[in-house]
Parts: C-alpha cells; structure tokens; sequence
C-alpha cells in the first residue's frame, strides 16, 4: 500500500498532466542523440541545446564514432550555443571514447547494464553530474530513475515538501521512496516539473495561474492546517 506522500506526489502529478498534457520529453531522434543533448543542456536552456544538436548533425558529427575521433576544435564549433562549448567539447568526446569502446556504441548494451553499476560508471566520467547521468539513464536508458534539477528543489519546497537547499539526493529520495520505479511516470513527472518551473512557479510565483495551487492547499489545510507555499504567505 502506499504511503500518503506517495498519494500526494500522484495527485500532483495527475494535476500538472491535466493542465499541461503530456510533455513528449525527451526529444530526440535516437537514444544516442539524447545522451548528446543531456550533456550540451548543462548550465543553458534546452533551446540553446537544441542548437548544437542540429548544428552537431548538420556537420555530420552526431553519431558516436565520429565525435569519438573528431578534434575538440571542431566539436567546439558547433556547439557554441550551448555556453562552455570548449569545456562540454572535451565531455562529449570522452563520453563517445567510452560509449563506443565499452558499450559498442550500442544503446541496447549500455541500458542491459545493472542501473546503479552503470550510474557508477557514467559519474566516473569528468564533466558529468548526477543531473546529467540520471538524464541519460531516465530517458536514453529508460531505468527508472527520477531527475532532479533546481526547478524540482524549487517547486516542492516552496509546497513544503523538501526543506529549503535540499540536496540532489535528499530530493530524489522523494520520488524515488515514495513511487513505484516506473519509467513512464517519471519521465512526464520531471517534465512537468520543468514546465511548471519555467511558466509559473517562477523564482518570482504567479501563483494565481498554479494548478497545483488548490490541491495543495487541501493537502496542507488537512495536514497542518496551513498553506506553506512560499508564494502564498
């Protein structure tokens, strides 16, 4: 049986899909593509990713063996949009040297590999997170692994859910303890997340438009007889 939490992370889920739809995310053509694209986010918008995605493809370098070879200089060019080009550069070509030489450059390979051996491995990797990893294990792995970033620390303390400046683990436990390991639902769920940050729960709230703002206001009024919502003082 679920715990009540678990009962109140669904509810907020199932009201973020009824006001948003469902995300589609992560876009991209293969999984290899979104590993890419899980590295160039790092520190800009996805639009700018996107970017050097294309520009990556147009140059014919978005396929494994040929960033594993290519000159940093190169892969630089084409990534500029996405801010530390040089730095994300050097990732990119590591992180090709290792998929190719370890998994064959074979999606199906990597994602066959034990979930916390491979995180293991891919934190291993200098330049990439816990973010970026789990981006990579969630959607081009599809391992049940919740993603967390500043939007999910966000959101869910402004509801008093997390405590203020909680840490990449302590937020991930969250889902992670209080859902069942499902890579469908935690695929929208973070995405949902990541719109509801970016197009109302703002570093500046426009709580009015928020349309988890009544159900957890009934989940807070019957808990604590309160509403804890930064937003809403």
């Amino acid at each position: 049986m679920r715990s009540s939490l678990a009962d109140d992370l669904l509810a907020i889920y199932n009201a973020l899909r009824s006001a948003f739809g469902h995300q589609h995310w992560w876009p991209a053509e293969t999984p290899f593509e979104t590993m890419i694209g899980a590295i160039l986010t790092q520190n800009v918008s996805w639009t700018n990713a996107a970017q050097a995605v294309r520009n990556l493809d147009e140059a014919g370098l978005l396929d494994p063996h040929a960033l594993a070879t290519a000159k940093t200089s190169e892969i630089a060019r084409q990534i500029v949009s996405s801010r530390y080009y040089n730095q994300k550069s050097e990732r990119i070509r590591e992180f090709s040297r290792i998929y190719v030489a370890e998994f064959g450059a074979d999606p199906e390979v990597m994602a066959a590999m034990d979930t916390d051996e491979l995180r293991r491995r891919l934190l291993a990797i200098r330049g990439l997170g816990k973010e970026t990893v789990d981006t990579i294990l969630l959607y081009a792995c599809e391992k049940p692994v919740f993603v967390v970033d500043a939007y999910t620390r966000r959101v869910f303390s402004r509801y008093g859910l997390l405590p203020e400046g909680a840490s990449y683990d302590r937020t991930q436990r969250l889902f992670a303890e209080n859902l069942e390991p499902d890579v469908g639902l935690f695929n929208d769920y973070h995405a949902q997340i990541v719109h509801l940050a970016k197009t109302t729960c703002r570093k500046s709230p426009l709580c009015d438009r928020c349309p988890i703002r009544e159900i957890h206001k009934l989940l807070c009024c019957a808990k604590t007889g309160s509403i804890v919502c930064a937003g809403n003082p």
